[in-house]
């Protein structure tokens, strides 16, 4: 389901699978209001992700002015794609739009939280 793009709602732009896996898991909270938010499809690859905010969604944002972003990245060890990532943003959009990611890779992130093979991990239940 699409947000309301009249009022204030976070659009999320993940790299790959594995991001979008943990933008779901954050919309399993039940103190956030799921209908502000959508998990869009995977960019396919954070330069593709920074390549499709540009493209798609900075027109879209300047047309709705309560739409905010989430950029989700690997940063696979490279301190420079953050960098460079926040250099695309256009200045009046700076205030709308956040970067996000882990510094290596989201599974490496998921078995350190974890401390075990993330074959094993548990699923939180949606309680509607």
């Amino acid at each position: 389901m699409s947000p309301n793009q009249y009022k204030p709602h976070i659009l999320v732009l993940p790299e790959d699978d594995a991001n979008r896996q943990i933008a779901n898991g954050f919309l399993q909270s039940p103190n956030l209001n799921a209908r502000a938010i959508q998990v869009l499809p995977p960019a396919g690859g954070w330069q593709r992700t920074v390549e499709q905010f540009i493209n798609d969604y900075v027109p879209t944002m300047r047309k709705f002015s309560q739409r905010m972003m989430v950029l989700l990245i690997d940063f696979d060890n490279r301190e420079n794609r953050l960098s460079y990532a926040q250099s695309q943003i256009p200045d009046d959009l700076k205030e709308r739009v956040f970067i996000l990611g882990v510094q290596s890779e989201p599974e490496n992130l998921k078995r350190d939280i974890l401390g075990y093979d993330t074959k094993s991990a548990f699923v939180i239940p949606f309680i509607p």
